[in-house]
């Protein structure tokens, strides 16, 4: 039984590689019924892989028939061809799918931040994140890890220009208590913002470097109700090997 289930992973991956394999052969594009028939593979969970592949956008859809999509040119893009989003939105897919908790990847946008790259998690108690959504940099854990790195002058000017409202009891607003949590931010290399952004969600956040420039950050959100010690003390070794992981490309 064990290695029953074992290989079915493997049957899987080979399926998925056929069906592209099928399609790019057939340029002119090729039917689900066509594919199912040719591969051996049941209709019912040819749907699911075309579906998925679809949106993947390795496969693209005109009509009934599927097509090569423009996901397979990213796979041998050159470096430079690849944009911010390309690269991290399989490591935030990778870390919702390890925690199945919402997982995002921030950026900067003025004195906002804003969610570049998200995925939700499927429980029924879940923090959801549309992208494109911005908020406060200080009440956030992504936007304190983009404020904990900012040169000095400019982090003045912050200070001076923004006011920082008070979105939940437990927001943090007055200069010298955040001077104080980007200490600790820099020290621990995490930020960890408990419900100080909206009531009952906890937020976690890593920083990614990219040749030396703070690009964004990995973050996790979690209803309060999970998010107990061996919650945090996971999601915090899982962002950081996150953030390593496109460091070291």
């Amino acid at each position: 039984m064990a290695s029953a289930a074992a290989s079915n992973p493997v049957k899987s991956a080979m399926r998925t590689l056929d069906v592209i394999e099928y399609v790019v052969a057939h340029r002119q594009g090729a039917v689900a019924q066509e594919i199912a028939g040719a591969l051996a593979i049941p209709v019912s969970s040819l749907s699911y892989l075309l579906g998925t592949l679809t949106d993947r956008g390795y496969l693209a859809r005109e009509g009934r028939r599927y097509l090569p999509g423009p996901g397979l040119e990213r796979l041998r893009a050159p470096d430079a061809a690849l944009t911010l989003d390309d690269r991290v939105r399989p490591l935030v897919r990778a870390l919702r799918g390890e925690l199945n908790e919402t997982s995002s990847f921030m950026v900067r946008r003025g004195w906002e931040v804003e969610a570049l790259v998200t995925e939700a998690s499927d429980q029924a108690l879940r923090y959801a994140v549309d992208p494109g959504t911005r908020r406060p940099l200080h009440a956030l854990a992504s936007g304190k890890v983009m404020l904990a790195w900012l040169p000095e002058a400019e982090l003045a000017l912050y200070f001076a220009q923004v006011q920082r409202e008070r979105l939940t009891a437990a927001t943090r607003t007055s200069e010298a208590d955040l001077r104080d949590d980007f200490s600790a931010i820099r020290s621990e290399g995490v930020c960890v913002a408990r419900e100080e952004a909206t009531p009952g969600i906890c937020g976690t956040a890593a920083p990614v470097w990219i040749d030396g420039e703070l690009v964004g950050a990995f973050s996790v959100a979690v209803p309060a109700v999970r998010f107990d010690a061996a919650s945090e003390a996971r999601i915090r070794s899982l962002l950081i090997r996150t953030a390593a992981a496109i460091q070291g490309e």
